[in-house]
């Protein structure tokens, strides 16, 4: 019934779209300013610049490495027909952004609309086929998936929500959308990473400079250079003395592939491994502070001036933690990086082995304060189907063979392009959003704090609250002092404060803070 792609099926593409939506007047002349300013008595402004300091202030500041003058400049950048792959592996693989980026979890994607790379000597007209081809039928799965997976999910969401034949039609419409939205979600899945996105993205000057000298570090450096290159260009429109003064180029010969292994299945063995690592879980804790209890209540007291008489450990713990005691910890706005005694929790640092979907880890890797080591997929390619598996899908016999299916044939469509000699770089773009990511995250419990407390609430990504819930239990297991206290924003706020859930009209339906974490997700 469902063999190939649907009939008159096209694969939309287009080059990327780069747009400087607002950006300072004179970036050079400003950073010139703020490294004069650091040397004289008063506030020097650009407007006073010479083409002398241009000259020498420019030089002197940009290649002896003091580069924070030319991070006051910030760009923003509006970005379309760019790859879920390119944003994954090089626009958002740094801490140093800012990125509002359209949702594949609940927007519809109703056109089949991707990256395709031009033909060349290496990618034929017949691979550019087996290409579109496979991207068409991934869609056609996507919108297979979307159908079959609504009627579970209706079914869960009415039980939670009790929906029965005298309830409100606008109660029962309401949970209809939510299901629409829960199917689509998960059908995104099967969706090529080639899928186009749209993005608004703002970076400062400095980080200009980086991206462009870096545009090769990723599996996608052709696009990388595409995207970064027409940045650079309207960047040089307004101001072109921010990058020709330097005159830097994108490097060519980078460490990470000197000691490749041969491109065809090079990640099989590694995957075996890591996994084996993993024991079952989501994420493992693989390294921790053996002293956090006592190291953080140091560093509560150095803030505070107390002795350890004055102050114990489980004392200074629990001002820091329990949130009847700590308003920081009931704030929706993140403070806690701001405040001082907040900050001692940064002593105390974590280390989680993890294996996330690709679509999930998207989502993951924008907690960028707990920073991971992701693979080179380029590096780590599987010869075999290595994917993740939504529980919704799971559940559903019918939908887990139509998944099975999409990702068989991916899979197929991309050794089949490997062993028709095309790049690597093109052929991974054919993976669908389900390919299994291995990573290793660390970060202090200040930022892992920030984490757990977003990705415990039932409304988080299925992965990213699978993931958080498996480092939490680690952390009850070896510092229960300091796991007490946490949890998703209701189970903080009850019985403290109001509104306990702090969704609004996105309350999950359940009330989690009344057993948290003994508690059962079922969507």
């Amino acid at each position: 019934m469902f063999e190939g792609a649907p009939a008159g099926e096209l694969v939309e593409t287009a080059p990327p779209r780069v747009t400087l939506r607002n950006s300072f007047a004179h970036p050079f002349d400003s950073a010139i300013a703020a490294a004069r300013t650091c040397y004289a008595p008063r506030l020097i402004g650009p407007e006073e610049i010479t083409d002398k300091q241009r000259v020498n202030i420019g030089a002197a500041t940009f290649y002896s490495g003091h580069h924070t003058v030319y991070q006051h400049a910030h760009f923003e950048f509006g970005l379309e027909n760019v790859s879920r792959q390119f944003v994954w592996s090089f626009l958002h693989a740094h801490p140093f952004y800012n990125s509002e980026q359209q949702s594949q979890r609940y927007v519809r994607l109703d056109r089949a609309q991707a990256y395709v790379p031009p033909v060349d000597l290496y990618f034929n007209q017949q691979c550019r086929e087996i290409y579109e081809h496979a991207v068409a039928r991934a869609w056609k799965y996507y919108r297979e998936l979307s159908v079959l997976l609504l009627s579970d999910a209706r079914s869960i969401l009415n039980d939670i929500w009790h929906i029965s034949a005298m309830s409100n039609p606008k109660r029962v419409q309401k949970v209809e959308r939510a299901a629409e939205k829960r199917a689509i979600e998960i059908a995104r899945y099967v969706l090529p990473v080639a899928a186009f996105t749209t993005m608004v993205h703002t970076i400062s000057g400095i980080v200009l400079h980086r991206l462009w000298r870096m545009s090769a570090a990723s599996d996608t450096p052709s696009e990388a250079r595409a995207v970064v290159g027409a940045m650079v260009a309207h960047v040089k429109e307004i101001d072109a003395q921010f990058f020709d003064r330097f005159g830097t180029e994108p490097l060519e010969e980078l460490p990470e592939w000197k000691n490749a292994m041969p491109a065809k299945a090079a990640g099989d063995a590694f995957a075996r491994e890591f996994d084996a690592k993993l024991g079952g879980k989501t994420s493992r804790l693989v390294d921790y502070s053996p002293r956090a209890l006592h190291v953080v209540a140091e560093a509560y007291r150095a803030v505070a001036g107390l002795t350890e008489a004055q102050c114990s450990n489980a004392e200074a713990i629990d001002r820091l933690l329990n949130p009847a005691r700590n308003l920081y910890r009931l704030e929706t706005l993140n403070v806690s990086a701001h405040s001082p005694m907040m900050r001692a929790l940064q002593h105390a640092t974590y280390t989680f082995a993890k294996k996330i979907s690709h679509t999930a880890d998207s989502q993951d890797q924008r907690h960028r304060m707990v920073p991971g080591s992701r693979p080179l997929l380029t590096l780590a390619d599987t010869r075999e189907p290595d994917y993740i598996l939504p529980l919704l899908v799971a559940n559903n016999a019918r939908a887990k063979d139509v998944y099975e299916r999409a990702m068989q044939e991916a899979w197929a469509a991309k050794n089949q392009l490997l062993d028709r000699g095309v790049p690597i770089e093109i052929a991974l773009y054919l993976l669908p959003n389900a390919k299994s990511i291995r990573l290793v995250e660390s970060g202090s419990l200040l930022h892992l704090l920030h984490k757990w407390t977003m990705r415990t609430c039932f409304n988080a990504q299925e992965e990213i609250y699978q993931a958080s819930m498996d480092e939490i239990a680690q952390l009850r297991e070896v510092q229960p002092e300091l796991s007490r206290y946490i949890g998703p924003p209701c189970h903080l706020r009850s019985g403290i404060t109001t509104p306990i859930c702090t969704e609004g009209s996105h309350f999950c339906g359940i009330k989690v803070w009344l057993d948290f974490p003994n508690i059962n997700r079922r969507i």
